[in-house]
């Protein structure tokens, strides 16, 4: 049997978390054709099938779970060599602030590979409203943060922008008056940007969930309660984007990556390369559609 290939037991854990190639396609920045190409190639090197496929799902073979774990095991081990040898020297704590749409979708594979690389790095986690992380940020609570500017903002560096549509269960259509809003609560962006569309468009509206937190957000939509106003390429799984000309366009919102200091530490500088690079492969073709 031939030795497994590194880039492929990434991939293919990648679309066993993702659930599809398109989905792990865009977390790892390849075309779907390349993630199709690296599953075929290990699948030929295991001599076994390890994903089972039909016109509506994929799923895990036997052989394809054993595969995971073995996979895992490779990538660790070839993780602590590379840290053996390359005597990763930064140490520190990064305080990290991430708004709970991103935590979602980009960054837990971000910070995965970095504290691979830099386990001598602590890092301490906020999720939370983008707003409320500011103002956590200003207070001197964290260090660097991951959140939404409304379009026109300058504070923060851009990493990309996005999108906003209206997202229900699949089929969802026919919202009429009053509009049934799944939203964060307040200071939300997109809750702020969905009743000024409403408004703008003489649409009443009522709020049928609230909730801080994406998991719940999600649930209150799957179970029908409303439609919710949400950033186009992080859409939590199991939701789609509305086709309803009554809904009104919703805009924009920009992804932006702040720092609290302009002089950075060695590793706030490490992490702060580590997000901006996985932004750029997961959304340059975003930030070329939307100018």
């Amino acid at each position: 049997m031939n030795m497994f290939d590194p880039d492929q037991l990434r991939t293919f854990l990648a679309v066993e978390r993702a659930g599809g190639f398109t989905a792990a396609g865009r977390i790892l920045g390849l075309r779907q054709s390349t993630v199709s190409g690296h599953i075929a190639r290990l699948e030929r090197a295991a001599g076994r099938e390890l994903f089972r496929r039909d016109t509506r799902n994929l799923a895990l073979t036997a052989d394809g779970a054993a595969m995971v774990g073995f996979a895992r095991a490779v990538l660790d081990a070839q993780t602590q060599a590379e840290r053996y040898f390359s005597d990763s020297r930064l140490t520190g704590l990064i305080r990290l602030g991430a708004s709970d749409d991103v935590m979602g979708r980009e960054l837990p594979d971000v910070l995965l590979e970095f504290q691979r690389s830099h386990p001598g790095v602590d890092l301490e986690l906020t999720v939370g409203l983008s707003e409320n992380l500011k103002t956590r940020m200003a207070a001197g609570e964290l260090d660097l943060m991951v959140g939404k500017r409304r379009p026109g903002e300058r504070h923060g560096e851009l990493l990309w922008r996005d999108r906003l549509v209206w997202a229900g269960r699949s089929g969802a259509t026919g919202f009429t008056d009053p509009v049934p809003l799944v939203t964060y609560p307040p200071p939300s962006m997109t809750r702020q940007a969905a009743l000024e569309a409403l408004e703008l468009h003489g649409r009443t509206w009522r709020i049928a969930c609230t909730s801080d937190s994406q998991l719940g957000l999600r649930a209150a939509v799957l179970a029908g309660l409303g439609v919710i106003v949400h950033a186009e390429s992080l859409l939590p799984a199991g939701l789609f984007a509305v086709e309803d000309e009554r809904l009104p366009e919703v805009g924009q919102l920009e992804f932006v990556l702040l720092r609290r200091r302009s002089r950075l530490s060695e590793p706030e500088r490490a992490l702060c390369e580590a997000i901006t690079a996985g932004a750029r492969r997961a959304h340059q073709g975003r930030m070329r559609q939307l100018g």
